[in-house]
């Protein structure tokens, strides 16, 4: 988390009431670089919502995951196409498959954490 500055939040709402806004809004205000990543709306927190992984045109450092089991290993395929170095799987967001494939494509994994939680115990 010290070296990475961009993370791409897979399943990001605008509605501050949802848990990924709470928690991405966190991170943005300790200087990360959120990118969010939903078709269903066109920006949260300032910032342009993208319909998926692909279709973000810039480097990703790190790809916080806040979707249902069901949809990681596709993230996780987008993830490994586009090269990112670490993917995060937040509280309860558990897919042991894809996690072992990301971790065969050279991707660090972080799975079943909340990012905020071990950035207040680590960094903050």
């Amino acid at each position: 988390m010290k070296r990475s500055r961009t993370i791409a939040v897979v399943g990001l709402s605008n509605s501050p009431f949802r848990p990924s806004h709470g928690v991405s809004a966190y991170m943005q205000s300790h200087r990360y670089r959120i990118i969010p990543v939903n078709p269903h709306i066109d920006e949260a927190l300032g910032e342009k919502s993208y319909p998926s992984l692909l279709d973000v045109p810039e480097k990703i450092d790190i790809v916080n995951i806040f979707r249902r089991p069901e949809y990681v290993e596709q993230i996780v395929d987008q993830a490994i196409q586009l090269k990112v170095p670490v993917i995060w799987m937040q509280e309860s967001v558990i897919h042991e498959k894809a996690a072992e494939k990301a971790r065969n494509a050279g991707i660090f994994v972080i799975m079943d954490r909340c990012i905020l939680k071990e950035h207040r115990a680590r960094i903050a």
